[in-house]
């Protein structure tokens, strides 16, 4: 049994999210400006991606910026945004010959066009990648992501092509912005903050929770390990019970 046991413990979850926090505390502890804590987190984004990949992990998904993000000061948005344009032209040719895949979800509506145009050029580089898939959460709000499924199913029933009787989960779920990205196993949440902040709702319904104190400047390789180690220490139920259980 422990032989089993030693197999699992060394495969990587297929998908592992990350909710990336702790950038500002990690400036503001050191006495610098926001936008430092934003650069070192695309450091980190990057170690994380290469650590991801040398695990076996098939899918990255990072929280970079959610809709409620859009809310912050003009000045600090501005700043991400320099920082998301830089990440895209400087990183994803490297991507690319790692043979990662880029993916995007979130309402891209929002984004300026020269970032819209550098996201369609890095999917269009990378989509044939199979070694890993790196989905990058973008002006995402998961609330709003399952509300235009719904709308989307709600025209389709208005139209004739489908009926109430066949709006069912597999309905939805080929209605989100994930339809073709397997659920997580694992969503990673770091600085300590204990909740996942509109991320990943309906997709995470079984998903397994790790909390860490690191902030997220900080994240290495072995935090994710470490993180790894706490996922397959859990016994996954899918809302079953095991033999001998009550």
């Amino acid at each position: 049994m422990r032989d089993a046991d030693d197999n699992r413990s060394n495969t990587a979850p297929t998908h592992v999210a990350i909710i990336m926090d702790g950038n500002g505390r990690w400036a503001k502890a050191r006495g610098l400006p926001r936008t430092a804590g934003h650069k070192k987190g695309v450091d980190a984004v990057r170690r994380t991606v290469e650590a991801a990949r040398e695990l076996g992990i098939g899918t990255l998904t990072i929280f970079s910026f959610s809709s409620e993000n859009w809310r912050r000061p003009e000045e600090e948005v501005s700043d991400l945004m320099g920082l998301l344009r830089f990440y895209l032209r400087s990183e994803v040719a490297e991507l690319h010959r790692g043979g990662v895949r880029l993916r995007v979800i979130g309402d891209r509506s929002r984004l300026s066009a020269d970032i819209n145009r550098l996201i369609d050029n890095a999917e269009d580089m990378t989509r044939d990648n199979r070694v890993m898939t790196l989905v990058v959460a973008l002006s995402y709000g998961s609330r709003l992501e399952i509300v235009q499924a719904a709308r989307r199913l709600a025209e389709e029933v208005a139209a004739g092509r489908l009926t109430p009787e066949a709006i069912d989960e597999s309905a939805l779920s080929a209605r989100l912005y994930t339809a073709d990205i397997p659920d997580p196993d694992l969503i990673i949440r770091t600085s300590g903050e204990k909740r996942i902040s509109n991320f990943l709702l309906w997709q995470a319904a079984y998903t397994e929770l790790v909390f860490v104190d690191t902030l997220w400047p900080d994240f290495t390789k072995r935090d994710l390990e470490a993180a790894i180690e706490e996922f397959h220490r859990r016994e996954r139920r899918f809302g079953a019970t095991t033999a001998g259980s009550h």
